[in-house]
């Protein structure tokens, strides 16, 4: 069982960290408390003293702050930094690097996976800033136990309240127990974001996807211990942290950096949205404009998810292959279909025409298929559905290493 600290900051839910707390350690895990200034005037620190039977940090300030582990020595033993409840304040502070107190210092000085519960007034919540935060949160593997809905302290209903403790110290178990993921140390290539095809020096044909989606499967890929390396398409999304990042441009280059990276992957997930035509000519100037219409000739570009299929289809150790299908009909109907045609492990299909769901959005709804079923998710945010995409291909590790056992 691990070491958890618990970073406890100012809101009302502040009282619910306490059943966590419980919750926490009946799963067999040890907690110290981490409070914020603000925190203690809503639960005082002997109650947490009390539970964890640990002296509470509440100030990097104390006499001795070098001498045990619940000050200096805690980045380096604890196994999660779990924040429940996480205001917006402290949500901006660990998005932007600031370091004013110790939970704020932990987090930057801590290499261990962060979990975040946030709890705040429903205007707050999808303000601009505070989503922006969260998103920079989210690039860099911070997983959130999102907000529940009802009545707020402020008075309003809406979304905001503090999920509730089950629910949180569920997610903080699932997050160690990815320490013993099946994709640790293996080597897995994640590919993101649009590519531009260049008609002249100022135009493109391009796409709207964000990359987030690739983004997130990336950073719950590198949360589950693997080595992975990201292949980039242009985008303003902040990309994770991971072992290598590959920017590109058009689909001509991700094509080859896709195929020189996998061929000593475990892994491949294609969840670029890749252009399947170019312009057939890249004019080296600007091309002016004139009164009659303009005619522009597409060729075909390099279809990767199929050369890797047919690459793995010669190779006996061939790395796991998983695909997007975005679609706007027949959308498991033509999936099914892709991921034969193909030669995939499993196909994600999503309807890009649904709402919150797809390109440009912080949220996806997919149905993930392979050759042993099909799993429908609804619409949720995006990192949640990197994790069951993972959980899948974990299942799929599990069936070949049975297999090949059999043999």
């Amino acid at each position: 069982m691990a070491l958890i600290a618990l970073g406890v900051t100012g809101g009302i839910g502040a009282y619910k960290a306490v059943e966590v707390c419980r919750g926490l350690q009946k799963r067999g895990h040890d907690v110290v408390a981490v409070m914020t200034r603000a925190a203690t005037r809503f639960v005082g620190p002997v109650t947490f003293e009390a539970i964890t039977r640990r002296p509470v940090i509440t100030s990097q300030w104390k006499p001795g702050a070098n001498a045990d582990i619940e000050h200096i020595a805690i980045a380096d033993e604890i196994g999660l930094l779990l924040v429940a409840p996480c205001t917006a304040n402290v949500i901006g502070k660990f998005a932007n690097g600031i370091a004013d107190d110790f939970l704020t210092s932990l987090y930057l000085a801590t290499k261990a996976p962060t979990l975040i519960a946030p709890a705040m007034n429903t205007n707050m919540l999808s303000h601009e800033a505070v989503q922006r935060n969260l998103q920079a949160l989210a690039a860099r593997g911070v997983r959130f136990v999102d907000p529940g809905e009802g009545y707020l302290a402020c008075g309003w209903i809406g979304k905001g309240r503090l999920a509730e403790p089950d629910e949180i110290v569920a997610a903080a178990d699932r997050m160690l127990a990815r320490r013993d993921s099946l994709l640790r140390g293996r080597r897995v290539v994640v590919t993101a974001g649009p590519t531009y095809e260049d008609i002249d020096p100022v135009r493109y044909v391009g796409n709207r996807s964000s990359g987030r989606m690739g983004f997130a499967l990336a950073a719950a890929a590198e949360a589950r211990g693997a080595k992975v390396t990201l292949v980039a398409g242009p985008t303003d999304v902040e990309p994770p942290a991971t072992d290598a990042l590959i920017r590109v441009r058009s689909a001509a280059e991700m094509h080859a950096a896709v195929m020189q990276v996998s061929e000593q992957a475990d892994l491949v997930i294609m969840a670029a949205a890749v252009a399947d035509y170019a312009p057939a000519q890249t004019a080296q100037e600007k091309i002016a404009k004139s009164d009659g219409p303009m005619t522009l000739t597409l060729q075909r570009t390099p279809d990767i998810l199929a050369d890797l299929g047919r690459a793995a289809a010669r190779r006996p150790s061939a790395p796991i292959l998983v695909g997007f299908a975005a679609e706007t009909i027949d959308l498991l109907a033509n999936a099914r279909e892709k991921r034969v045609r193909k030669n995939v492990d499993l196909i994600v299909a999503n309807d890009v025409s649904v709402p919150g769901a797809g390109f440009d959005a912080t949220t996806n709804a997919v149905t993930i298929i392979g050759a042993d079923g099909e799993q429908t998710l609804s619409l949720q945010s995006k990192a949640r559905i990197a994790e069951a995409i993972l959980d899948r291909v974990e299942q799929v590790i599990r069936v070949r290493h049975a297999t090949t056992a059999a043999r």
